[in-house]
């Protein structure tokens, strides 16, 4: 078997630059060349995981099938390469020391003196080549900026990698910034050169640099870029801004990104031939989204509205089901903790999302805005928490009971929504929980099966009676105290766990397309597969908006 080969991809200058899109779109050219790649995230904070950080320190929270909380930056892995990312996937500096100060606790260094090197670096040094040995490539991207002080250890055992495997099997990307001003009319190059600088303090020559910049890049600045950052000319890229991600990979693939990856590890191109499907299906796809002759509003409902990127993999996924339906899809950020009138910013909307989320703020708007497009007809897609407002919304205005849930209320008369104690596993083994333990400890988080309702909205949506999909919850719908009165409220069961103990998918039977799903189906939405329930909102969202004109 060829040895496996390793690319990192650091970032320069300042952040959200796009690391994690040049190392999505990397990995998806050399999937398209017949490669087998894996794509990582190594991230700098003491966190352990970003589970109990607020959406608006690093966005989303991205959930994998085997349960890993990652960062956002996984999404785009999985949705430019179709490959499901997993715990060996994500790392963080936090996981690093976990594992240090648990080793030193039990005596495993023999009384040695703990160190950042080796002991830190040899860790990462694992990680990085841990299961790596199915792949042709394994990618990288390590987070933060160089020059963060967190970011030392990670840059010292990538040097070390290098120096273990020769530069026959590292590869060094560095994304950086070149600022373009207006009134010199020309593009800076001098923050790139200090970038670089730093990288070589560190020990690490980048072999490639990706420019992230607003105009093309003129052959005079490539060459200045290579005389003084030791690079070839070929190997200094263009990242131009674009209006659409998915224009990304195909803008590398005409830089010739991924043929100086090959280059550099003496691959043959001609052996290695680009995919002609692959470039069709992604130019259809922009054509889609860039070109699309019909628009329907969609009004998000949720507290991080300020913040996009909060609900990155929602936002993504109703891209995709609108370059499905041929449609674009305007998003109506409406804060429900802010709005002083939320009612009055979804007037217009063809449509309404209703978002995951925890803690009781801004919960009495979305409970408006729920009550809003029951009695209104309009579509509604209500995901996780927005499920469960949506139980406590009918129990309220319809049955007239004080209901609510036990996260917000732990006294409520009407416990809607609840801590359920104990479920099944897929393996067929038993969780249980309670509430007096960590935050993370009490969620029940990643796929788990469904079954669907035979002449539901679900099932007609996904074309077949079992599903799985991934979660990231605590509670859950209070199925043995208020099951039965359902019904008699206009809402059915569409979708349980296999056992029946679970409530996964409740469906209005008197609206057009009334759905809300205990699970985050954003997360397995992907641009050229869209998710079911995604596209048939989409769908019916463009309906409601024809119904309108008429």
């Amino acid at each position: 078997m060829p040895q496996t080969k390793y690319i990192f991809v650091t970032g320069g200058v300042m952040s959200s630059l796009g690391k994690g899109l040049a190392a999505a779109s990397l990995a998806a050219l050399l999937q398209a060349r017949g490669f087998r790649i894996c794509i990582r995230k190594l991230e700098l904070y003491l966190n352990v995981d970003p589970g109990t950080l607020s959406p608006y320190q690093h966005g989303e929270v991205f959930v994998t099938e085997d349960g890993t909380e990652a960062d956002l930056d996984l999404g785009h892995y999985e949705r430019f390469t179709g490959r499901n990312a997993e715990k060996a996937d994500f790392f963080t500096t936090g996981k690093i020391y976990a594992e240090i100060i648990e080793r030193e606790r039990r005596g495993d260094y023999l009384g040695g003196t703990v160190q950042v090197i080796p002991h830190v670096t040899d860790i990462i040094k694992k990680f990085i080549t841990s299961h790596a040995d199915h792949f042709d490539f394994v990618l990288h991207e390590i987070g933060g900026t160089v020059g963060d002080i967190e970011g030392a250890p990670f840059l010292e055992a990538l040097r070390q990698l290098q120096n273990d495997f020769g530069k026959h099997r590292t590869f060094f990307v560095h994304l950086t910034y070149l600022p373009y001003v207006k009134t010199a009319g020309e593009l800076k190059t001098k923050p790139t050169q200090h970038s670089v600088k730093t990288l070589l303090h560190a020990g690490i020559q980048p072999d490639l640099l990706l420019c992230r910049c607003e105009i093309p890049l003129s052959e005079s600045v490539k060459n200045k870029l290579a005389l003084f950052c030791n690079v070839p000319a070929e190997d200094v890229i263009a990242a131009l801004d674009v209006n659409n991600i998915y224009r990304v990979p195909m803008n590398y693939s005409l830089e010739r990104f991924d043929e100086r990856v090959c280059s550099h590890f003496k691959l043959s191109t001609k052996e290695h031939t680009f995919s002609q499907e692959w470039l069709e299906r992604w130019a259809e796809l922009n054509d889609r989204i860039e070109n699309a002759p019909h628009e329907v509003a969609v009004a998000l409902v949720g507290k991080y509205t300020e913040l996009p990127d909060a609900y990155k993999s929602i936002k993504e996924a109703l891209v995709h089901a609108g370059a499905h339906n041929n449609v674009r899809v305007n998003i109506l950020w409406c804060n429900s903790e802010t709005s002083p009138d939320i009612l009055a910013e979804i007037q217009g909307a063809d449509a309404v999302l209703v978002p995951g989320g925890f803690g009781q703020r801004g919960t009495e708007n979305k409970i408006k805005a729920t009550q809003w497009v029951r009695e209104q007809k309009v579509p509604f897609l209500g995901i996780c928490l927005g499920m469960q407002l949506a139980l406590i919304e009918v129990f309220r205005n319809i049955a007239h009971v004080e209901a609510n849930s036990t996260e917000f209320d732990p006294e409520t008369p009407n416990p809607v929504i609840s801590l359920i104690t104990e479920w099944k596993n897929n393996d067929g083994t038993l969780s249980k929980r309670h509430a007096k333990v960590d935050l993370g400890g009490t969620l029940r988080v990643g796929a788990y099966p469904c079954l669907l309702a035979e002449g539901s909205k679900a099932r007609e949506a996904y074309q077949t009676d079992h599903i799985s999909e991934r979660h990231r919850h605590r509670y859950e719908f209070n199925l043995p105290e208020f099951g039965e009165t359902l019904k008699d409220l206009g809402l059915t069961i569409s979708g349980t766990s296999p056992d029946g103990r679970l409530t996964e998918i409740i469906e209005r039977t008197d609206h057009p397309w009334f759905v809300g799903v205990q699970f985050h189906p954003e997360f397995k939405s992907r641009p050229i597969e869209p998710h079911p329930l995604f596209a048939s909102f989409i769908q019916a969202a463009f309906a409601c908006k024809q119904r309108k004109k008429r």
